[in-house]
């Protein structure tokens, strides 16, 4: 065939397909249009896991609730629990030799609820129990039938947590309103290793002897409120403020001889 007729055009024919043309590939490409949409901070740092954060700082609503919700995490009290075996012991001991008065010395570094909560919840069972053990021992000479009583329980649970809980927050608030500067986790820490002591007494106090009772009351009482006031003493040093000395070792003891009074009876 002729050659003429094999290059003529044939791409302007109605029905045809144009020839394939092998050309580089377009390297443009469509830009969008960027939109104005807050800008979202990396998910690392301080902010890491709150999520969306606007442009701006946090209001003061913010900072305020962010601050309440670390009060009622339990992970906020971790670190008043990271105590051992032997920082106990050697707290429990401290306890009961009150005449050195250096207890916040030793717990200024690390202050602890374990023994606050372990302390108080044991006096509980132990005055529930023993204190039903020593009435038994009491009636069993009479011919008088002898039931478990479980308002003992209600008892304990009320006067000790009560005790613990309230006594120190109620000093605390009294010597920050006279201007002193007190912490207090340290006051919850001291009162509750305060009641060592009355955890052993208690034990003791099963002896169906109303003499040796009194005695063993009367010796707990004044290991535990000069635990007390003498620690204390760090924090109130002024004359004019001997009154909370004294009211705290008076309250200490009241305690114990209610102990004796309500369970050993």
């Amino acid at each position: 065939m002729d050659d003429s007729y094999t290059n003529f055009p044939t791409s302007h024919l109605v029905g045809s397909v144009p020839a394939v043309v092998t050309e580089e590939k377009n390297s443009y490409k469509p830009q969008v249009p960027t939109a104005n949409s807050p800008i979202l901070p990396p998910n690392n740092g301080s902010n890491a896991g709150r999520g969306y954060q606007t442009l701006g700082g946090e209001g003061d609503g913010q900072q305020s609730t962010n601050k309440w919700n670390g009060v009622f995490s339990v992970s906020s009290y971790t670190e008043y629990f990271n105590v051992d075996t032997d920082l106990v012991l050697n707290r429990l001991m401290s306890s009961l030799n009150p005449t050195t008065g250096d207890f916040f010395s030793k717990i200024d570094a690390n202050p602890d609820l374990y023994g606050l909560i372990w302390i108080s919840t044991t006096l509980v069972f132990v005055l529930s129990s023993i204190g039903n053990c020593a009435t038994y021992l009491m009636q069993s000479d009479s011919n008088s039938s002898w039931n478990f009583d479980v308002n003992y329980v209600n008892v304990a649970a009320c006067s000790v947590y009560g005790y613990a809980l309230l006594v120190p927050l109620g000093f605390y608030f009294l010597i920050r309103y006279m201007g002193i500067s007190v912490s207090l986790i340290r006051f919850w820490c001291l009162w509750g290793y305060s009641l060592f002591v009355l955890v052993l007494s208690s034990f003791l106090l099963i002896i169906p002897v109303e003499f040796l009772r009194w005695t063993i009351t009367i010796a707990a009482a004044t290991t535990s409120a000069s635990f007390i006031a003498l620690n204390l003493r760090t924090y109130v040093q002024s004359d004019d403020l001997m009154i909370i000395l004294v009211a705290s070792f008076a309250l200490q003891a009241a305690l114990t001889i209610f102990i004796k009074m309500w369970f050993f009876s």
